[in-house]
This record gives C-alpha cells, structure tokens and sequence, in this order.
C-alpha cells in the first residue's frame, strides 16, 4: 500500500513498485524513469550508489533535476588526487575520439585540473564528470576495486606501476548510465 501511495493513487504502479522493493531488497536502490513507450515496466539491474556527489555544479547536465547524467560512459577509477590534468592528457583525448562521456572518480580533483575540466566541459567539447571515490583510506580502496569490478575497469594505481599517462581506454571501466546528484552517484549496468 506504500508503494500505491507513491505511485500517486495507482495501483498497478504501487505494486511494481512493492515488487521492486522485493527484488532489490533492503540495500538496493530504486529509481523511476519516463519511458518512451506508453507501458510500464519494471527492469532490474545490475549497480550500486554512493554517497558521493560531483565535484562542482558545473557538471549537471539537467539543471531541472540538478543532477549530471552520462549515458555509455567511460569510467577512469583514480586512487590519488588528480591536480594536473597533464598526466590525463592522452587518455582524455582518446576519450574525446570516441564522443563518448567520462566519469573520473578519484580521492579528489582540485584546483587548475577541476578548472580544466569544467572549462572544457562549459565549451562543450568534453562530455564529463568528476566524483570524489567513497570511503577513507583501506576502504576507498575496496570500494575502487569493487567499482572496477562491476564497470569492467581496472583501478589506476601507481603502487601497481601504473601512471596515468600509459593509461588506455581498454582501463577505463563502462556502464550504461551514471547518474550523479550533489549527493550520491548511481552506476547502472556496468560492462563488468
């Protein structure tokens, strides 16, 4: 009966939205979108959320809902801080040949590199967002990990020898939408 509630009175909506719920259980995450179709339908897939927003406001790419959404992104999963874009060079061209958003979630992205980015996202030629990583210390590292496990990517670490500036796409993780508010970022249907 919640779920009809939500659904504004209806009650077919109300029980696919109670379905949901039961698919997805406590820890999961349930969002509504408009169809293109006429029908409603309820599809499960496979993400995960975190309560990390983007870095700055510029980024949103539906001011109405405040949030920046990045259909068939690109996702580079950085463990330090990124001050310089210099390094990110190669890898961000490579991105831009393929027309294709990025998604940078990493420790931070401050100063001259966060300014960088959303020049160039402003100007339109770079379709982008960045994410500070969730969690602290050992934990950001497994919460990177498991991220990189269900994009598909694999976490760029200089512990692990690898430096930004080798980085190719074949590193990068995929997903089918992220979606990030000022609060949470969402991935869903990672290519991993």
């Amino acid at each position: 009966q919640v779920g009809t509630i939500a659904g504004n009175g209806d009650a077919s909506v109300g029980s696919m939205i109670a379905e949901a719920m039961q698919k997805v259980g406590n820890e999961g995450v349930i969002t509504v979108e408009e169809a293109k179709t006429a029908e409603t339908e309820l599809e499960v897939v496979e993400g995960m959320q975190f309560d990390r927003g983007y870095l700055s406001p510029y980024f949103v790419t539906n001011a109405d809902k405040m949030v920046a959404d990045l259909e068939d992104a690109y996702i580079l999963l950085h463990e330090k801080k990124l001050s310089n874009l210099q390094a990110m060079l190669p890898i961000l061209e490579a991105v831009v040949q393929t027309s294709k958003p990025l998604v940078i979630i990493s420790e931070d992205v401050e100063g001259e590199a966060l300014a960088t980015l959303v020049v160039n996202k402003l100007r339109g030629g770079l379709k982008i967002a960045a994410v500070k990583a969730p969690g602290f210390g050992d934990r950001r590292k497994a919460m990177l990990e498991d991220i990189a496990i269900l994009t598909g990517g694999q976490v760029i670490s200089e512990d692990l020898g690898i430096k930004l500036e080798n980085v190719g796409l074949n590193m990068l993780g995929r997903a089918k939408k992220v979606s990030i508010s000022k609060e949470n970022t969402t991935i869903v249907d990672g290519a991993g």
